[in-house]
């Protein structure tokens, strides 16, 4: 494998809405390329990228991918990322290790509603960016509306330095503004072409076009439009270079036209991509943290600096182990070299260095500062954490992934994968940083959480099919609890007298409510030895196993005070296991005094969606007994703040994209507890009263 110097890299990231072509794009890009011998379709199930077998059965991408082709000597690393919403953290931990954007409109659909979501994580990178109209051979494909819909939504900074030979069934091909020439393609998917001419009907649209690129390109710089008023124009050489200014100053964004499914118009968004894209030498240093100091440190991409690479994404692949995807920031790695992992403070062994081209790994013996590479089987290492010589230390700052917006509750379908389960969601939870698993103390039940119901499921499906596990998927239990409202005097007695030894435990206990969080608090107040003080700990073990089993509907009591203040013993007949049960007694003849209540999680909600649909946003919040908290703006996205019970929220996820189009987000954490209304903790009394016949029956 050849070994490319940082100036000679382009490190890109293809991102945009679901189905608007990125795999497709990375296919016709590596065929054209000569990277691959065939044009892979998404259909087929044959590209590079999309390798796994959810993606190639379900048609879409669910994790980025990583792919490299040569053109103009140049190395262009492609980083293949999906477009739905679910698997939107793929393309956060791409965007980060990538130096510029590629995004893929759908010349049809035009900007869609990830379209918007992708470039505000570009915004959040500042990484420069281009547009690639994808699928200008479909029916209803229109170039003007999609440059109208660019232009609404990302500025006049959206502009085309193409025109399209035709649209629709007759697109063949497109017209450059920068060298003024046509390349009309062959219609056998070749990518072949022919530059010729510009035909005679597009000389006016070319014109008037090209001169309101050339203005923007002068914009970039005072030089530039010192150059422009004075000559009217700008040469070749001078245009080229103010488009790179804008790019970078992300002020231009230029607009190609393509078909990647029929091959046409790819060769010219690869010129684009070395010719405009910066180079990996040219983008601005890597920044981090020094953990000795906690200070912020530069690193100059260059491999004359001293080593410093970040882990940027993990395959847990079933047959190779683990893979870590690395991108090098500065130095040279090599294979079969111990490396130190400042993030985790050890030093791992390296194997042998792979560079990635999809699922296919091609080794290399060594890497130079801006390229990205693979090693497998590291022993500590996991995504986002930074390599770096100890002598000059930093670590990269790691990619904040949005808390999981569905839950799930997971149980085996058959006994046997108990232990499985554990094991095989800890290795899928290392290549998806969005799944999270833990296992609730209270309702006992097995959580999975993602984004979203689809994400859930094919994680369900990875369990089967990469680790045998078979598991059904169900509605999680609300963690309610109990409490008090009133106070209890009562006496917990246990006599029993059978041949031999007796059973005798007798107590009095005063219960009271304790502020909201209280939790259990003991008190013991006995005198004058009524209960030795070796059975006092087995009163109050009777009253918190008695708590932790609930009394109204079977939930863990809490929030109350349990004062031991009077008792009796036997010399003879009394034991730890006949105060305990004394204690037990007692907690439940008080709780039949104390005026019991259901409590339920209050969860601090955040929802963020675009302003048309505040209004029926917040009223589907109040339907659900919802408590607003207030309203921000932060650009045109409305952020809403409610605290809502748990149990309303539940099935949030699905009802937010209905009534967004799936434009909206939510966040939320638990806040507190607070009383269940009479009339719902009522039914939720007598379902799990239900539950508990059903069990012993």
């Amino acid at each position: 494998m050849k070994v490319f110097e940082s100036e000679s890299i382009r490190n890109i990231c293809l991102i945009g809405h679901g189905a608007a072509g990125k795999t497709s794009l990375t296919s016709a890009m590596l065929f054209d390329s000569g990277a691959v011998n065939r044009l892979g379709r998404v259909e087929d199930g044959n590209t590079v990228t999309d390798w796994e077998d959810e993606e190639i059965e379900r048609k879409i991408s669910i994790s980025c991918a990583l792919a490299h082709c040569e053109w103009n000597k140049k190395k262009i690393n492609i980083l293949d990322t999906p477009g739905y919403r679910p698997f939107l953290a793929e393309t956060q931990l791409a965007l980060r290790a990538a130096d510029a954007a590629v995004i893929v409109v759908d010349a049809v659909a035009g900007v869609e509603v990830q379209t918007e979501k992708v470039w505000e994580f570009c915004d959040e990178y500042n990484l420069p960016r281009m547009i690639v109209v994808n699928k200008c051979d479909r029916d209803n494909a229109s170039k003007d509306r999609t440059l109208a819909s660019l232009e609404e939504s990302f500025g006049r900074g959206a502009v085309p330095v193409q025109i399209p030979l035709g649209m629709e069934k007759d697109f063949a091909g497109v017209i450059s503004l920068l060298t003024e020439k046509a390349c009309r393609y062959e219609k056998d998917g070749s990518g072949k072409f022919k530059e010729e001419d510009v035909p005679a009907e597009y000389t006016d649209e070319l014109s008037q076009a090209r001169e309101k690129l050339i203005e923007m390109a002068a914009e970039g710089s005072d030089a530039l439009m010192e150059k422009f008023f004075a000559d009217g124009t700008l040469s070749h050489e001078d245009f080229i270079e103010g488009l790179k200014t804008g790019m970078m100053q992300g002020s231009i964004y230029p607009v190609f036209f393509a078909s990647s499914t029929v091959n046409i118009g790819i060769a010219q968004v690869l010129n684009a991509v070395t010719d405009l894209c910066p180079s990996a030498a040219a983008v601005a240093k890597a920044t981090g943290i020094d953990p000795k100091t906690n200070e912020a440190v530069e690193r100059t991409i260059s491999s004359a600096e001293p080593y410093a690479a970040y882990v940027f994404k993990t395959v847990a692949d079933p047959f190779a182990g683990r893979i870590s995807l690395v991108k090098l920031y500065s130095g040279i790695m090599r294979s079969d070299s111990t490396y130190n992992n400042q993030t985790k403070g050890k030093n791992e062994k390296f194997g042998p260095l792979q560079v990635p081209q999809g699922k296919t790994m091609i080794p290399v013996g060594e890497v130079h500062a801006g390229d990205f590479f693979a090693v497998t089987k590291l022993k500590e290492t996991t995504t986002g954490d930074s390599f770096c010589d100890p002598s000059s230390p930093i670590v990269f700052s790691s990619v904040e992934i949005p808390e999981p917006s569905i839950t799930f509750a997971i149980e085996p379908k058959s006994r046997g994968d108990e232990d499985k389960i554990s094991n095989a969601l800890a290795r899928i939870t290392e290549e998806d940083a969005a799944i999270k698993y833990n296992r609730d103390p209270q309702t006992k039940q097995l959580l999975l959480s993602g984004n979203g119901q689809l994400h859930v499921e094919i994680t369900v499906a990875k369990l089967s099919k990469r680790y045998g596990v078979e598991v059904i998927l169900k509605t999680p239990k609300v963690p309610y609890r109990e409490t008090i409202r009133g106070k209890a005097d009562v006496q917990g007695r246990h006599k029993k007298q059978t041949g031999g030894h007796g059973q005798f435990g007798d107590c009095r206990i005063k219960m009271e409510p304790l502020p909201r969080g209280g939790q259990f608090e003991f008190a013991n107040e006995i005198f004058g030895g009524a209960i030795p003080r070796n059975f006092i700990p087995a009163v109050e073990k009777g009253i918190t196993d008695s708590a932790a089993r609930g009394f109204l509907a079977g939930y863990p009591v809490v929030d109350f005070k349990v004062t031991l203040y009077d008792g009796s013993f036997h010399p003879v007949d009394s034991s730890e296991m006949a105060f305990k049960i004394a204690g037990s007694l007692a907690f439940k003849k008080a709780m039949e005094q104390a005026n019991p209540v259901l409590l339920e999680p209050i969860m601090n909600v955040e929802i963020y969606a675009p302003q048309e649909y505040a209004g029926a946003l917040t009223g589907d919040l109040t339907s659900r007994r919802g408590r607003l908290q207030g309203m921000d703006m932060k650009r045109d996205i409305q952020i809403i703040k409610a605290q809502v019970p748990m149990a309303e929220m539940v099935s949030y996820s699905p009802v937010l994209t209905s009534v967004t189009g799936g434009r909206g987000s939510f966040h939320m954490e638990f806040s507190h507890y607070d009383e269940v209304p009479a009339h719902i903790g009522e039914k939720i009394v007598e379902e799990a009263r239900k539950e508990r016949t059903e069990e012993e029956e």
